[in-house]
């Protein structure tokens, strides 16, 4: 038996220039790693996530896919998500929600997928949601992970203390697309990290074209975003070995390379 078990956690995926960086990483350094969970609520167009593209991620080896608010915005999301047996949707969405909030993978790993409070759809109170899931599950037996996508830095360092007082053994906070500098080990138990930041096209404003955020952002008139056009990508995310006795992390880095000739078209 492996003595330690190494993770990769990538950020939101936006677009085809996304799926394709992350294509080439993972066709070189896929076999580095046990396990493979990456956001794709952004992976189609820069919104949600078709059923083609969905069957792609999977043949790259990704093991686990993780969502948000986006997760609905292709509409054939609705005819497959509770048929696939890699993605999951955030857990404290209403009961009634197709699809599930957590999966078990190999026995050994526990993916659990949140939704922030500020300035989110209003959803229920995420850290509700995990307490009582806690109660269902033992975090402790399995190497718990959690995608928290949230807005706001202090609602993520809060639900990091609160899911490793839980038991939870790593917290990645994604949504904002941009990679923070703050990835340590909470309490020699819970790897954490504010945001994983984003895998995508260069030279827009996380991942999308930069005049039309910036149109929005003069004008307040709503207008589709849309993919930024580049040949440059960065692909982010964090790398955590645990310990396959106890199930604590021993180590986090941050992944963050560059990438380019790719392109944005769906």
């Amino acid at each position: 038996m492996k003595t330690e078990l190494k993770v990769l956690f990538l950020g939101d995926m936006v677009g085809r220039i996304g799926r394709k960086t992350v294509e080439k990483f993972l066709n070189k350094n896929k076999t580095n790693y046990d396990f493979v969970i990456a956001n794709v609520e952004n992976a189609s167009h820069g919104f949600g996530l078709t059923k083609k593209n969905h069957d792609e991620l999977a043949s790259y080896g990704i093991n686990c896919m993780t969502s948000g608010n986006h997760i609905w915005d292709k509409k054939d999301i609705f005819e497959y998500i509770d048929s696939s047996e890699y993605l999951i949707r955030p857990l404290n969405y209403d009961k009634s929600v197709r699809g599930v909030g957590y999966r078990i993978f190999n026995d050994k790993f526990l993916v659990i997928n949140l939704l922030g409070k500020t300035f989110m759809p209003h959803v229920e109170c995420p850290f509700k949601a995990l307490q009582a899931l806690s109660e269902e599950i033992s975090f402790e037996d399995k190497i718990t992970i959690i995608d928290f996508h949230a807005e706001a830095t202090a609602e993520k360092e809060c639900m990091g203390y609160f899911a490793q007082s839980l038991g939870a053994k790593a917290v990645f906070g994604t949504h904002t697309h941009v990679q923070t500098a703050d990835e340590k080990i909470l309490n020699n138990s819970c790897a954490y990290i504010t945001d994983a930041g984003y895998t995508g096209g260069t030279g827009g404003v996380i991942g999308m074209d930069y005049e039309i955020s910036l149109k929005r952002i003069l004008t307040s008139i709503p207008e589709r975003f849309d993919v930024v056009d580049s040949k440059e990508s960065v692909l982010c995310g964090v790398e955590v070995v645990f310990d396959n006795e106890t199930n604590n992390p021993t180590s986090i880095t941050r992944v963050f390379e560059k990438y380019k000739d790719e392109g944005n078209e769906d």
